[in-house]
């Protein structure tokens, strides 16, 4: 491609190129800020790492996933889901098998967004949760996969009394069945 011509019908220059600034890494920062004695700054910062997905921050928000307040964790979870590194599937199961509404919701999502297979089972299984946020996320999630099982679960629920447990089952049946439903 020629060089965009000056206004005197002349080829520009070549211009030097700006020395990039560097940027300090906000990671280790981010990490510490998680254990602040400040709620909004622990979520805060549990959001910032869940954007940075830098898979140096997923001990540190697998540990979060334990802050005795509900919006740390739960942003915990979401950010797990974004850098979607396997270390977190494991804890991300177990928080959705016992943790309260926010974060069993969060790791659902989260469990979608990594697409580990271990994920399946569990999320099968909070597809009965008693809560319907949980319940729509699970659905969500599992239209992540593929498989006859799966398959199997989101058909169920379709028939979830909540209708937005519903529409997200169906979404997840059409995903599944449009990448291939007997690859299980």
């Amino acid at each position: 491609m020629a060089d965009p011509e000056s206004p005197g019908g002349q080829p520009e220059a070549a211009k030097p190129e700006e020395p990039k600034e560097e940027k300090p890494d906000e990671i280790p920062y981010l990490i510490d800020l998680l254990m602040h004695p400040e709620l909004n700054i622990r979520w805060r910062a549990a959001e910032a790492l869940g954007e940075a997905r830098d898979a140096r921050a997923v001990e540190a928000l697998i540990a979060a996933l334990k802050d005795p307040f509900q919006d740390v964790s739960w942003i915990a979870a979401e950010a797990l889901g974004k850098i979607r590194d396997a270390r977190a599937v494991e804890p991300l199961i177990a928080a959705l098998k016992g943790g309260e509404k926010w974060l069993r919701q969060g790791a659902a999502w989260a469990l979608g967004k990594i697409g580990d297979p271990r994920a399946i089972g569990p999320l099968i299984a909070a597809l009965k949760d008693t809560k319907a946020d949980v319940r729509k996320n699970a659905a969500w999630a599992l239209g992540q996969f593929t498989g006859d099982q799966v398959l199997a679960a989101l058909s169920e629920a379709v028939k979830d009394p909540n209708p937005g447990v519903q529409r997200a089952a169906q979404q997840s049946v059409d995903a599944v069945k449009k990448k291939g439903a007997g690859t299980s």
